[in-house]
């Protein structure tokens, strides 16, 4: 058995990243739905409450999984994705339909997605998967077949509620481990094809995301119908110039840009902090991107490697989509940005994540070891 690497601090620079990201998530929160928030519940600070008490509940979290050792997680990860399955059974056999997603299971007064839950456990269970495959990835039954399979009924799952965002950033997600498993290019462009294939197919057997496609091919043939969200949502951003309106001083949170404090809250910082703080943000997500790509690539092991670049992938995967919906640069689809965005099963597990990306961090090493020499980095 070889001798694990001493433990040290954590990446602080991947962890500046995460709070940055969180402090700001939590005022542009306050900021972008104070009106709706008032209008709603009377209550101008009603999700910014809510939103303080999920960050805290979170750090803690983070923190506490960023001390235990993630190889711990290796024998838990089959366990925790039979538990993934299970919520996403038991949400579409009794959760509630929002926006036209059956997502969410209602806990009391509060509420609960466990397609949010299922992200970081599928991550877990395919850096697992992957990492006792290695020696037969280049098969595409025994290497590939296992994490398609695992990876396809969970995408499987919350397809069925439906949730196309989602199974989006699960499937690009993994497509990634597998990239940094280094399957093999022909399986890869492969996977690639048939992926395109059929997402062009989900985006059509709908008629409402036929009208998503069509409204980003051109926002504007119905600006105040289909492409009112994504029209309101460019003239935000326009609006903000270099540097910006001014914290609190946005004019489309007045109730005229849908899932402001949500889906759409990079237009509103776009609108109030101008292009230097929409700069801001972009660069805090591409220094945790850098920050936790070097900790895959510095992991002592391949399950680390995996995970790092798993986890990594993820958030990274997911802030590109949301900023390239609210830029009108894709179809719309319901993600949300990264610790930025209104929603505690989101935000905690999201820092979950984080929790256990802080602690490979923990045991990278610098020098070459001969691990790092057997898998070739």
């Amino acid at each position: 058995m070889k001798r694990r690497p001493k433990r040290h601090a954590i990446d602080f620079y991947l962890f500046f990243a995460v709070i940055c990201l969180l402090v700001i998530g939590v005022l542009m929160v306050f900021s972008a739905s104070s009106v709706s928030a008032y209008n709603q519940y009377n209550n101008a600070y009603y999700f910014f409450q809510r939103q303080i008490i999920w960050a805290v509940l979170g750090i803690i979290i983070m923190l506490t999984v960023s001390g235990i050792d993630y190889y711990r997680f290796k024998n838990l990860a089959f366990s925790g994705y039979i538990l993934g399955l299970l919520c996403l059974v038991a949400v579409l056999a009794a959760g509630k339909t929002i926006n036209g997603a059956k997502s969410w299971i209602l806990l009391g007064p509060m509420s609960f997605q466990p397609s949010e839950l299922a992200k970081p456990l599928v991550v877990l269970e395919l850096a697992r998967i992957l990492s006792q495959k290695q020696k037969k990835i280049r098969s595409l039954r025994e290497g590939l077949g296992p994490p398609l399979v695992s990876l396809g009924v969970v995408c499987g799952l919350i397809m069925l509620q439906p949730d196309l965002g989602t199974t989006m950033v699960l499937l690009l997600t993994g497509f990634t481990m597998l990239f940094v498993a280094r399957a093999r290019f022909i399986h890869l462009s492969l996977l690639a094809g048939a992926g395109a294939v059929v997402a062009a197919f989900l985006m059509t057997m709908k008629s409402y995301r036929l009208e998503r496609l069509q409204t980003f091919i051109d926002p504007w043939r119905d600006p105040l119908g289909s492409g009112y969200q994504i029209v309101q949502s460019l003239y935000a951003i326009g609006s903000g110039g270099l540097f910006g309106l001014g914290l609190g001083q946005s004019k489309q949170k007045y109730l005229w840009l849908p899932e402001e404090h949500n889906d759409f809250i990079f237009a509103v910082i776009g609108e109030e902090l101008g292009f230097i703080g929409a700069a801001g943000v972009l660069l805090l997500y591409a220094l945790l991107a850098g920050r936790g790509l070097q900790v895959a690539r510095k992991a002592p092991d391949t399950f680390g490697r995996l995970l790092a670049a798993g986890l990594t992938s993820m958030i990274l995967v997911e802030a590109i989509i949301n900023l390239a919906v609210v830029t009108g640069s894709m179809p719309v689809t319901g993600v949300t940005l990264p610790f930025i965005s209104y929603g505690g099963s989101s935000l905690l597990f999201k820092l979950l994540g984080m929790g256990i990306l802080l602690n490979v961090s923990r045991h990278t090493v610098d020098e070459e070891k001969p691990v790092q020499r057997e898998l070739g980095l």
